[in-house]
C-alpha cells in the first residue's frame, strides 16, 4: 500500500472545521488539491463510480457537503455548479463485469485512479475519502476518513459521482425495468431484494457478493 507522504507528517486524521486541511495544505504552498470520492460501492447492482476534483485555490461554498446529506435536486444543482467552477474535474466508472471478476475494493480502487489521470492539470496533493491510499497512484496522497465532511473538494467528488451514478442508473432502469433501479440505484433495499427473488439476476447484478444464491 501507498505510504502517506511527509507532508502530512503533522496532521492528525480529524479536523475542528470544514476545509481545515485544505487550508493547511495552501498554506504550506499547495494549489493544486484534488479531492476524491466514490458513489455505489455498496451496491447490489450496477458499476461504481468515482470523481475526482481540482477546486479553485480561493473557492468557498457553504452549500456543497456529503452527498448523501443533500436532496437529489440540491445535488442536480450543485453537479451544474461544481463543474462550472471547477478548476478541473473527472468521473469514471468500472463496470460491473470487473467487480465480479476482482471484487468491489479493487474496482473502486481503479474507478478512482481513472478519475484522477482525467485532471488536467494533474494534483499536487489527492485527498481520498476513506480510510486507504489507492494503490495505483504514486503520487501524493491522503485518506481521510470521512472526508467528504471534512474537505470540501472530497464533498464536491462525492456529488458528482453520486449524480453520475444515480443517472446512469435511471437510464439502466430502461433496460430492465422490472428491478426498479430508478428507486433505489441498485442498493439491497427491500423492493430490490423482492425484485430479485422474483426475477432472478441479471446482468448487471454483482453476483460477486453472492447475495442472490
Amino acid at each position: 500500500m501507498v505510504k502517506e507522504q511527509n507532508v502530512f507528517s503533522s496532521v492528525e486524521s480529524s479536523f475542528d472545521r470544514f476545509s481545515d486541511l485544505e487550508k493547511y495544505l495552501k498554506n504550506l504552498g499547495y494549489s493544486i488539491i484534488a479531492g476524491v470520492d466514490e458513489a455505489g460501492r455498496g451496491a447490489v447492482a450496477g458499476p461504481v463510480f468515482a470523481s475526482a476534483v481540482i477546486l479553485p485555490k480561493d473557492f468557498i461554498s457553504k452549500e456543497i457537503k456529503d452527498s448523501k446529506k443533500l436532496t437529489p435536486k440540491k445535488r442536480e444543482e450543485l453537479f451544474e455548479y461544481i463543474c462550472s467552477h471547477a478548476l478541473s474535474y473527472a468521473i469514471a466508472k468500472v463496470d460491473v463485469e470487473e467487480i465480479n471478476a476482482k471484487g468491489i475494493l479493487k474496482a473502486t480502487f481503479k474507478a478512482m485512479y481513472e478519475a484522477i489521470k482525467g485532471l488536467n492539470p494533474s494534483p499536487q496533493v489527492v485527498l481520498v475519502d476513506g480510510p486507504f491510499l489507492i494503490p495505483e497512484y504514486h503520487g501524493v496522497q491522503k485518506a481521510v476518513i470521512d472526508g467528504d465532511n471534512l474537505c470540501v473538494s472530497i464533498a464536491a467528488a462525492s456529488i458528482l459521482a453520486k449524480v453520475a451514478r444515480d443517472r446512469y442508473m435511471q437510464e439502466l432502469s430502461k433496460v430492465y425495468p422490472q428491478y426498479g433501479f430508478e428507486k433505489h440505484k441498485g442498493y439491497g433495499t427491500k423492493l430490490h431484494l423482492e425484485r430479485i427473488k422474483l426475477y432472478g439476476p441479471c446482468e448487471v447484478h454483482r453476483t460477486y457478493y453472492r447475495c442472490f444464491l
